[in-house]
């Protein structure tokens, strides 16, 4: 048994995520969580909502009220949303939280007392209208690279060059919109990234498994050198600055963010601190395996911006091991986005659909190798086709044959035939592929696999065909379908990661549940698991189709956005 800490990027306290956020981070961390648990590893999975920063305060601005209640409310919004996607994490904590302050003001003066920080005069927008200096997520304007109108101060979204707010054209308050803003002199803290720049190249080269996308992305930003960078805002929500002189500044929200996954694994171990230690997680961690998921505009920030931390704070903190960066999911070829309310968010998402049929078709077209468009279509099919004619197709015709057949208990076995064991070959070479890509995180190739074991479950009785054997010999009959039965057995097993609440309904059909830290044995074993006599349900409709009508409501409802800037 290995352990194994794994975190996904922290969503933005403000409002409900699209579904690009859910596969770019949480998801595939989710699936990748609960089929490490099956495999017997200690797994602790570790999110929390960013609760500082910009987003926040306008948030709360437009609602009236304030940003802790906003907080407070957002934070318990996005939590049951999670929950009903039967996301599996261990804690999902909070930024806002003490131990968060805690750590970032702990690093913070390891990063002093180390000589990788410092303080600068700077020149910063402020607006005359607002009366108030304008952190960068507060200033908007053009984006000197792209073009796009609805660049931020400190990135374009569009094209994910990281910006500094000087460098935007016709800038203007997000907070009001005016465009009257001036620069003026203000003190702030830098980390000097450019001092750590050596470290922490040296370090990247030594993960030499990340994906290439991570990889690219992170030695183009050492290949420019790192800039040092500021890390202090003029604003009072956040992370107090510990230091005389600061009074009513805060930490800038990507220094104190990814301190998160430690402080949420500090709020873990304090709900229980007899059983819990989360030092052992972080804290000179050598027989810990440390997983990261996020989508590629995270990238950066966490091979080193948040490795400049670590190392420059002189501390045995536990480094990333892996970094699964995902490219993104797009709208029919359009960008989403949470500020600008383009594309599908997930509470509307499980309002239309299950959470088991976008788990899977989100995985299946996971946005790994390149970015993936999303169609209404496309999901259509993939649930059609895959989830109720190939898995529910199944289910439902051998076991309701079955029960009809034999009655509500599993009929007797006999001995295999070639059929048999020749359906048993390409499940087993089936399931090593789909073990291989699940433990490399390769979605699409995994989600392959897994429908490939379903097809081989199709093909299997529709060519043995009980209802044409039972004719002429019922123990034949029986013993196929007692096959079947424990081969529906071992699907709900290893689909459990990704479609969970369907695999325990498909468990619930055959009197078995599904145990959550319990992977398959040997093949043979397990294909022989439900004995004769072994109680039954009659089955219910695990999916229904999605209809032609229910498409079109879905693309007149999100209308697609135009592909361009978004």
């Amino acid at each position: 048994m290995a352990r194994h800490l794994i975190t996904s990027a922290l969503p933005y306290v403000n409002g409900v995520k699209h579904i690009g956020n859910l596969v770019g981070s949480m998801l595939p961390a989710d699936v990748y969580a609960r089929f490490l648990r099956q495999q017997g590893h200690e797994v602790l999975y570790i999110c929390a909502t960013d609760d500082h920063g910009t987003p926040a305060e306008l948030g709360a601005a437009k609602e009236g009220v304030s940003v802790e209640d906003y907080c407070n409310t957002q934070h318990d919004i996005q939590a049951d949303i999670y929950k009903r996607f039967e996301l599996s994490f261990d804690h999902f904590g909070r930024t806002s939280r003490p131990q968060n302050h805690e750590l970032t003001q702990h690093f913070a003066k390891k990063l002093m007392d180390n000589d990788y920080m410092e303080e600068r005069t700077i020149r910063q927008f402020y607006s005359n209208t607002d009366k108030r200096f304008l952190p960068d997520r507060y200033i908007e304007g053009t984006c000197p690279y792209c073009k796009s109108e609805h660049a931020r101060g400190d990135q374009c979204e569009n094209c994910t060059k990281v910006l500094d707010p000087e460098q935007l054209i016709n800038p203007r308050s997000a907070i009001s919109g005016s465009t009257d803003v001036e620069l003026r002199e203000t003190r702030h803290l830098f980390l000097l990234q450019s001092k750590l720049q050596d470290k922490v190249a040296a370090w990247v080269d030594t993960n030499e498994t990340w994906p290439a996308l991570v990889k690219s992305i992170a030695k183009k930003w050492l290949t420019e050198g790192l800039h040092d960078r500021c890390i202090t805002r003029d604003l009072v929500w956040g992370v107090p600055v510990p230091f005389d002189g600061y009074e009513g500044k805060v930490f800038y929200v990507w220094f104190d963010a990814p301190i998160g996954y430690i402080s949420a694994t500090k709020e873990w171990a304090d709900a229980a601190p007899e059983s819990r230690d989360w030092e052992s997680w972080w804290h000179d961690a050598k027989d810990v395996t440390y997983t990261q998921f996020m989508a590629k505009d995270n990238v950066p920030f966490h091979t080193v911006t948040f490795p400049a931390t670590i190392i420059g704070s002189g501390e045995p903190w536990k480094q990333v091991d892996f970094i699964k960066g995902f490219n993104w999911l797009t709208y029919y070829g359009g960008k989403f986005s949470t500020s600008r309310k383009v594309g599908i968010f997930t509470a509307d998402a499980l309002d239309l659909f299950p959470a088991d049929y976008w788990r899977y078709v989100l995985m299946a077209r996971a946005p790994e190798g390149d970015d993936s468009s999303f169609t209404w279509h496309e999901m259509q099919g993939l649930v059609n086709k895959d989830m109720c004619d190939v898995l529910g197709n199944l289910i439902n015709r051998s076991m309701q044959f079955s029960v009809k057949k034999f009655g509500e208990t599993v009929p007797q076995a006999g001995a295999w035939t070639a059929l048999e064991t020749a359906a048993l070959a390409k499940t087993k070479a089936l399931l090593e592929d789909f073990k291989t890509h699940m433990a490399q995180c390769e979605y699409r190739k995994s989600m392959s696999a897994l429908r490939a074991i379903w097809v081989e479950g199709n093909q299997y009785i529709t060519e043995a065909a009980p209802w044409t054997q039972i004719k002429t010999d019922p123990d034949r009959a029986a013993a196929i379908l007692n096959f079947t039965m424990n081969y529906i057995r071992m699907i709900a097993i290893i689909s459990f990661p990704v479609i969970p609440e369907s695999s325990k309904m498909i468990a619930s059909f055959l009197n078995v549940e599904i145990d959550a830290h319990a992977w398959l044995s040997d093949i043979e074993e397990e294909m022989t698991a439900l004995e004769e006599g072994h109680p039954l349900k009659k089955p219910e409709i695990l999916f229904r189709k999605i209809e032609d009508d229910i498409i079109a409501t879905c693309e007149e409802r999100f209308k697609a956005p135009v592909s361009k800037a978004a």
